[in-house]
C-alpha cells in the first residue's frame, strides 16, 4: 500500500491545481465527516505539496480556497497576488527525501525536533530558480518590502529577557524558553546558512526562527503537537513562509495515510489558523525588542492581534498518545 500511496501522490503532484477544484475537494472531504477516502486525502495533500515545492507563489490562493471549501465561507481578506507563472520542476532526489520523512511519520518515528530539521533540510534540494521564485513571492505579502530593508536581527539574549518585569512579554517569553528547555533560536542560524540567503529570505527566516516561540505566545498558540501545525498555517498566511508550506504538505501526506476520523482535526486546525493569520496584521514588522516590557494584553492591543480561537484542546495529540 505505501507504494500505491506514493504513485497516487506523484501522479496528482503534477496536476496544476485550480482554486475552485481545491475548494470543491476540501468541501467534499469535510462533508465526509471523518470518512474521506485515502485517495481524496492524498489528492489534497498533493495539491498542497504542489504549491509548497513547485508553485510557491500560489500558496495564498490555494490555502484561501482550501479554507473556503472546508469552512464553508470565503476568507474575508484581500487576495494574495500570484506571479502567474508556470510550475517549476523538482529533482527526484527531493521527492525521495520528502517521502522518507513521510514514511517515518506514518510509523511514528518523528518527534518535533527531527521533523523540523528534516523538513528544513529539504531546502538543500531546491534549485536556484525555486529560491528566486520564493524571493519574488515574498514581496506579495504585506510588510515584507519594509523588513527587506532592515539589517539581520541581532541574537536574542536570555538574560535580557529574564530581567524584564513579571507578566511582561519579555519575561513570559523567557519562561517559554527556560521552562520547556527550548533553544532560544530553535536552530543555529550559521549552521544552516541563513545569512547566505538572498534578501528578504535572510531576514524573514532568521527572524522567524528566533521569534517562532514568541509568536506562539503572542498569537495564543501553545507549544504542543497540534499547535505546531496551527502556528505553521499562521506563519504561512502572514508572509508566505515556505518552510511552513513544506511542513504542512508533509503533515497532510502523513495524515492521508492515517485513520480517517483524525483528518477533520487536522483540517480544522490548518484552516482556522490560516484564517487567523489572514485576519492578523503582519507580525513580521514588529520590533519585538522595543516591546519586551509591555504586558501581553498591551502588545496585542498595540498591534491589533487577537488570540487564536482553538477548535480543540491544544494538547489533544498528547492526550491521545497517553490514552493509547
Amino acid at each position: 500500500m505505501p507504494d500505491a500511496h506514493r504513485k497516487l501522490f506523484e501522479r496528482e503532484l503534477n496536476t496544476v491545481p485550480a482554486a475552485r477544484e481545491v475548494r470543491d475537494l476540501a468541501a467534499e472531504a469535510k462533508a465526509a465527516n471523518g470518512e474521506a477516502s485515502e485517495a481524496l486525502r492524498m489528492t489534497l495533500a498533493a495539491r498542497l505539496a504542489h504549491v509548497a515545492f513547485l508553485a510557491p507563489d500560489r500558496v495564498g490562493e490555494i490555502y484561501d480556497a482550501l479554507a473556503e471549501g472546508w469552512i464553508g465561507e470565503p476568507v474575508e481578506a484581500a487576495p494574495i497576488p500570484t506571479l502567474d507563472e508556470a510550475p517549476l520542476s523538482a529533482s527526484a532526489g527531493l521527492w525521495d527525501t520528502y517521502w522518507g520523512i513521510v514514511e517515518d511519520g506514518v510509523v511514528g518515528k518523528l518527534d518535533a525536533l527531527s521533523v523540523t530539521q528534516r523538513t528544513a533540510d529539504l531546502g538543500g534540494e531546491h534549485s536556484p530558480e525555486f529560491v528566486e521564485r520564493v524571493v519574488r513571492m515574498s514581496f506579495t505579502y504585506e510588510g515584507v518590502e519594509e523588513v527587506s530593508k532592515w539589517p539581520l536581527p541581532r541574537r536574542l539574549d536570555l538574560e535580557e529577557l529574564g530581567a524584564c518585569p513579571e507578566n511582561s512579554v519579555g519575561r513570559l517569553f523567557y519562561h517559554v524558553i527556560v521552562d520547556n528547555s527550548f533553544d532560544l533560536e530553535v536552530l543555529d542560524r550559521d549552521a544552516i546558512g541563513l545569512a547566505k540567503l538572498p534578501s528578504p529570505l535572510d531576514y524573514l527566516n532568521t527572524r522567524m526562527l528566533q521569534a517562532h516561540d514568541l509568536w506562539h505566545l503572542v498569537g495564543g498558540y501553545e507549544t504542543t503537537s497540534l499547535h505546531e501545525v496551527a502556528i505553521s498555517a499562521f506563519q504561512m498566511s502572514q508572509f508566505g513562509h515556505n518552510y511552513s508550506a513544506q511542513f504542512l504538505a508533509v503533515t497532510a501526506t502523513i495524515a492521508a495515510q492515517g485513520p480517517g476520523f483524525g483528518y477533520p482535526i487536522l483540517m480544522d486546525t490548518i484552516t482556522s489558523a490560516w484564517v487567523h493569520g489572514r485576519h492578523t496584521p503582519p507580525m513580521i514588522t514588529i520590533d519585538w525588542e522595543s516591546v519586551w516590557t509591555g504586558t501581553l494584553e498591551e502588545v496585542r492591543a498595540q498591534f491589533g492581534i487577537t488570540a487564536y480561537e482553538r477548535p480543540y484542546p491544544a494538547n489533544l495529540v498528547e492526550m491521545a498518545q497517553a490514552a493509547a
